[in-house]
Formats: C-alpha cells, sequence, structure tokens
C-alpha cells in the first residue's frame, strides 16, 4: 500500500511582522504617499492580520447543486472564473455563433515601456490579425502578453505545480490564486482560461529567448496545466487537502482534457538559433494537450535579420516580405481548418480512441 502522507521538509518562508511590514510599505516609496503614513500604518496592520491567519480566500460562499459536496465553502472568485469559463463552453459549442480565433503575442517587449520600442513579434501578429479580420463571420481576440510589462496590475502569477502532487489537487480553472493573505492578487488567467475556451483556433507567435518561449508565454503556458486534466469541483478535494487528492487519483481519474480539440498555428521568430526547437516545443505542448494542428503550412519556424544587427531588426522585417506570407499563410491554414471543422468537414483521426495511459 503506498503511502500517501504528502511530503514535507522544506524550510518555512513565513515573514516577521516586521519584515512583513517593510515589504508591503515598500510599494508607496512616491513622495504623493508621504501626508498618508498613518493611514497606511492601519492598512499594513490589516495586511499583517490577513497574513499572519492565512487568509487566502475571505470571501466565500457555499458550493451549491452540481458539486460533489455542496455545503463547501468555495471562493467567489473562483465560482466566478468558473462561470466565465462554463460561457465560454457554450460559446464555442454554439453553430450559429462566428468562428472565433485566439490570436497570441507573445514577446514581453513594447513600446509603452522600456525598451520604448514596439516588437517584430505585435507586428507579425497584425498579419495575421489581418487575415482574420478580412474572412466573413470570424471573430478574433488578441491576447497580448507585452500588457504583462507595461500594463500596471497585470500579473501572471506562477504555477505552483499542484498536478505533481495529484490531479485532483490541480483544480479547473486553476483556484491557486487570488491568494490575498500573500498579495498574489491581480492574476490575468481567469480571464485568460475563457478566451483559450471560447477559441475554435488558436494561433500563437513568440520570438525566441535563449532558446525558449518568452517569459510571458511561458507563465501561460505552466498556468494551462489545469487544462489538461484538471478538476473541475474543488469541493472534492476540499480545497487543497493533498492527500485526500492523492486518495482521490489512486482510486482512478479520468483525466479531463478541457481543450482538447482545438486547432492551433505556431510562429517562432528568432535571430540567431533556437527558433525550431521553439516551435517544435511549442507544438508538442499543444498536441500533447489534444489540440489539433492546422495543417503544415500552419506551423512556421524563422529567422529575421540572421546574425544582424538587432538596432535594424525592424528594417530587416520590413524587407523579409516572405516571412510575412508565410505568416499570413499559417493564419489563413487555421483559418482554412476552423471552418472546415465546424462544418463538419474535417476529422481528426483517431480522435474518439481512447489513449491507454493518460499521464
Amino acid at each position: 500500500m503506498a503511502d500517501l502522507t504528502p511530503r514535507k521538509g522544506s524550510p518555512s518562508p513565513g515573514l516577521s511582522e516586521e519584515e512583513f511590514r517593510r515589504r508591503f510599505l515598500g510599494q508607496f516609496q512616491d513622495p504623493a504617499f508621504g501626508p498618508l503614513q498613518a493611514e497606511l500604518g492601519r492598512i499594513a496592520a490589516a495586511a499583517w492580520d490577513a497574513y499572519s491567519h492565512s487568509r487566502k480566500s475571505p470571501r466565500t460562499r457555499k458550493a451549491g447543486p452540481g458539486f460533489a459536496d455542496p455545503d463547501y465553502d468555495l471562493s467567489v472568485d473562483w465560482l466566478a472564473a468558473r462561470d466565465a469559463i462554463r460561457a465560454a463552453e457554450h460559446r464555442h459549442a454554439d453553430p450559429a455563433l462566428p468562428d472565433r480565433i485566439l490570436l497570441i503575442s507573445g514577446a514581453a517587449r513594447s513600446e509603452h515601456t522600456c525598451p520604448g520600442e514596439l516588437s517584430k513579434t505585435y507586428r507579425l501578429a497584425q498579419l495575421a490579425r489581418e487575415v482574420f479580420a478580412a474572412a466573413a463571420g470570424v471573430e478574433t481576440d488578441l491576447l497580448d502578453l507585452s500588457r504583462l510589462a507595461s500594463e500596471y496590475g497585470r500579473h501572471i502569477h506562477p504555477c505552483k505545480t499542484c498536478f505533481s502532487t495529484s490531479p485532483a489537487l490541480c483544480h479547473w480553472p486553476c483556484s491557486c490564486y487570488p491568494n490575498y493573505s500573500l498579495g498574489q492578487l491581480q492574476d490575468w488567467m481567469n480571464e485568460i482560461y475563457p478566451l483559450w475556451v471560447a477559441a475554435h483556433g488558436i494561433m500563437i507567435v513568440t520570438p525566441v529567448n535563449w532558446y525558449q518561449v518568452s517569459s510571458p508565454v511561458k507563465l501561460m503556458m505552466d498556468r494551462l496545466v489545469c487544462a489538461d486534466g484538471g478538476n473541475p469541483d474543488p469541493t472534492l478535494t476540499h480545497g487543497k487537502d493533498a492527500r485526500r487528492a492523492k486518495e482521490i487519483e489512486m482510486a482512478g481519474w479520468d483525466y479531463p482534457r478541457h481543450l482538447a480539440g482545438r486547432l492551433f498555428a505556431v510562429v517562432v521568430h528568432g535571430d540567431v538559433e533556437g527558433a525550431e526547437g521553439v516551435r517544435r516545443s511549442l507544438s508538442d505542448w499543444l498536441c500533447y494537450m489534444h489540440l489539433v494542428p492546422a495543417g503544415p503550412l500552419a506551423e512556421v519556424d524563422r529567422y529575421i535579420g540572421y546574425w544582424e544587427p538587432y538596432a535594424t531588426s525592424h528594417d530587416a522585417l520590413d524587407r523579409d516580405r516572405a516571412v510575412q506570407e508565410e505568416v499570413r499563410n499559417a493564419a489563413r491554414t487555421l483559418l482554412e481548418a476552423v471552418i472546415a471543422r465546424r462544418e463538419g468537414r474535417q476529422a481528426a483521426a483517431g480522435a474518439a480512441l481512447r489513449e491507454p495511459r493518460q499521464k
């Protein structure tokens, strides 16, 4: 009989009240806050009380009908995210609604903060967006991940890898955030999940950063783990009860694929190395989640201004008419596949087969 006791042993990250107050008040360095020191002191005291008592989700309500334990107190934030995902599922499944594309611009760079210049990724995404905009009956959501670096209060907090303890502990949508006691707020993923769910086709455009996708893309990827086998009912595990989750997994887990069947396209661009590896990594990840490649022309990896100065890289993109057309072709391929799939003219061979091993 396996020992399902959760393993412990790492040092506590808990802060003293003095250190907590130092960090909390450190965000108010602007002299404009100077006259408000007494008010900030009272706010810091309230924040310390929430932290010291670990009030992760201070606002809850009973789960209600449809959950394994209707009497369990669920976070109102999680319930709102679940409702948004359910609405997106209905939009995705309604044949009367337009084809929907999620177009993701994965660069962190923009002109709205340092370095003061837009990214080539954004320009390439705009080429794809023009293709989608020219098609009748198509709606496009543009997810510009550069907003993580340029917009106030925009975050994707890191995945805590609950799935590696047990898939039943990884809730769909993610219930790790917001965590009010730790100040882990304004998490973007509760807005991003419904975009993925509603989409019939997803197109990711990303640069290569050190042989990998960009930091914003990787944050989003990791937080999408709950979409691939995650638990849609947190009352099963009474929140984050790790032992209970392990017991549920060992009794048999069905690994629901919440994004299965959506079509995808991938465009990766670099300047010296890594484009092919990143494109393959993205494609492998999407296929593993049971998304479907739109077609050979929908997967592109190219170098723009290969080993040329970075200062003139936008000029290199201006000259490279071929890569511009390849991006348009990737968008056209995705669009063609989405239309065919929704009209019942395209089938993914083997989609109905049951895999003998899930995870």
